[in-house]
């Protein structure tokens, strides 16, 4: 496992299942965890644009829907991990406020920053807006009241692939455009399976390649043409191939259904949405005794 950045990981007490050497089997086509993390170190600064470019500004909403299909609420512990600049553990902060809790865990350091400062500049703008309308409202701040406070994730550093964490750890556990990039999938979605308590979910939200046109012939003219002129254009071009690169190899929905199931996964329904760009899949985590 890449060693973890000064600070380390969380000294996390409770059982977790011993993993067997070697027994993880790297993905066909994907490359090493380190280059991996070297390119996503680089691009941190431009990582929400990246995204908006992928998606055409549409990856908020679609979040959304995965945090729909987490099924969770005020109170629930949530894991998101692969979670980059933060947006789907701040939206499911969102969902999990009041007396939730949100981890969200990468292995850029440099996404981590800028989930960290994201998270916290929206604390405080809700905190200032909530002061606000408390003290508009009859009675004002004379009672002593205060807006009471959301949920804001906690961010750490973490290997998707031997995730920090004791068995059946949380509510729900959530991946949003990054599973493709795990240098065993198998590995991953087994991890994230065994964080996850009974009866909890686990999402993953994707892009795929649609096959039906005319959406399929838009696709590969944005994918295969526009996005790498913006690459030439940018800083870092070799990113700009890179992402549209791991979205043609990634499995297609029914086949990434069937990793979901031998990762242990019950249950499990997958949506595409955004026209047939993007996969929405659950499972569910069978009781201990069904495992």
């Amino acid at each position: 496992m890449p060693e973890a950045p000064s600070g380390g990981m969380p000294d996390v007490p409770g059982a977790v299942t011993p993993r067997a050497p070697g027994w993880s089997t790297p993905t066909p086509g994907t490359p090493e965890a380190g280059e991996v993390r070297e390119m996503f170190d680089r691009v941190s600064g431009v990582y929400d644009l990246l995204n908006s470019v992928m998606s055409a500004g549409l990856h908020h909403r679609w979040r959304a829907r995965a945090v729909d299909m987490a099924q969770v609420g005020p109170g629930s512990r949530v894991l998101d991990v692969a979670t980059g600049t933060g947006d789907l553990a701040l939206e499911l902060a969102r969902r999990v406020t009041p007396g939730g809790e949100v981890v969200g865990s990468d292995f850029s350091e440099k996404m981590l920053v800028r989930a960290r400062l994201k998270a916290r500049t929206r604390s405080l703008t809700a905190s200032v807006r909530a002061e606000a309308l408390l003290a508009a409202s009859p009675g004002g701040l004379s009672n002593g009241a205060h807006a009471a406070p959301g949920v804001e994730p906690r961010f750490e550093w973490g290997d998707a692939l031997e995730l920090p964490y004791a068995d059946d750890s949380f509510d729900a556990a959530t991946v949003g455009f990054g599973v493709r990039n795990f240098a065993d999938l198998h590995r991953g979605l087994a991890e994230l399976t065994r964080v996850v308590r009974p009866g909890g979910r686990v999402v993953v939200l994707e892009f795929t390649t649609p096959t039906r046109a005319p959406l399929s012939l838009f696709y590969g003219l944005w994918f295969d043409r526009i996005v790498p002129l913006l690459g030439r254009l940018s800083a870092d071009p070799d990113a700009y191939a890179y992402l549209p690169e791991s979205v043609k190899r990634f499995p297609a929905p029914a086949a990434l259904a069937g990793e979901l199931e031998r990762a242990g996964l019950v249950e499990i329904r997958y949506l595409l949405t955004g026209g047939g760009i993007v996969t929405i899949h659950s499972g569910t985590v069978p009781p201990v005794g069904a495992r």
